[in-house]
């Protein structure tokens, strides 16, 4: 071989590696990762802030939750009746007084009956009525005189029976009201004290009225033996009675 043809084949050669194409094996190329991991500070802020909101709705509800709860608890607390009932007391006491009313001797507390009475026996006296009539009218009077201050003092001594009572019973209602765990309560036992009062009321006008009572059957005794003394001196002082006037001489002068 010639070496021009030596030649020719090198320059072929060095021209094929030259314009062939670079095998690089993949081992020894670093692989590039797709998914790479980048900071947002406006997206984050914006997270944090949608995050802080929904913590703020959440307390709200909750708050809100709180406050019907409590609403519902004083709710049930206002709608608690009170444990203490003052009210068979009450209607002791005043049954009790009813019944000294109603036991009124001889002239009862009606208007009928009072009328009656002083038709027949505190009226106008006969000057035609026998002495015997006179004292008989006369003992009827002072015995209705008699009861009625009987009475009177019954219906006093009854009130004051219901003193102590009543007064056990308006600390037991004063001691319920202050502690009273809702408005219900509160109000029932202002109702009681009330009610306690207006026992204490009824009381007071049986009383004057008793009182009354007995103190118009005197005056109307006294009035009654005021005319019936008049009679009784008219009826001495009229002619053919017997009575003779005369010049009356003391200590023989």
């Amino acid at each position: 071989m010639t070496n021009r043809t030596s030649r020719t084949i090198a320059l072929r050669l060095a021209t094929a590696l030259m314009t062939a194409p670079v095998v690089v094996p993949a081992l020894l190329v670093p692989t590039v990762s797709a998914a790479w991991i980048v900071y947002d500070p406006t997206n984050y802020g914006q997270n944090v802030l949608q995050a802080a909101r929904a913590l703020e709705q959440i307390n709200n509800q909750i708050t809100s939750l709180q406050n019907e709860a409590q609403m519902l608890i004083n709710q049930a607390r206002n709608l608690t009746s009170l444990p203490h009932s003052s009210l068979q007391q009450l209607q002791q006491s005043l049954q009790q007084t009813q019944q000294l009313l109603n036991d009124a001797q001889n002239i009862a507390f009606d208007v009928n009956a009072i009328d009656d009475a002083f038709t027949s026996r505190y009226g106008d006296i006969e000057i035609s009525a026998t002495d015997a009539e006179l004292i008989r009218e006369a003992r009827t009077r002072w015995e209705n005189t008699v009861a009625g201050l009987q009475d009177a003092m019954r219906v006093q001594a009854g009130v004051v029976s219901n003193i102590d009572s009543n007064r056990s019973e308006m600390s037991s209602l004063v001691v319920q009201s202050q502690s009273a765990t809702g408005a219900l309560q509160a109000t029932q036992a202002g109702n009681q004290i009330l009610a306690l009062q207006s026992q204490q009321l009824s009381d007071l006008i049986a009383m004057l009225s008793a009182n009354g009572r007995s103190a118009a059957l005197s005056e109307a005794e006294r009035a009654t033996a005021a005319e019936q003394g008049r009679i009784q001196r008219q009826r001495f002082l009229a002619p053919g009675s017997g009575y003779q006037q005369g010049n009356a001489r003391m200590f023989n002068n």
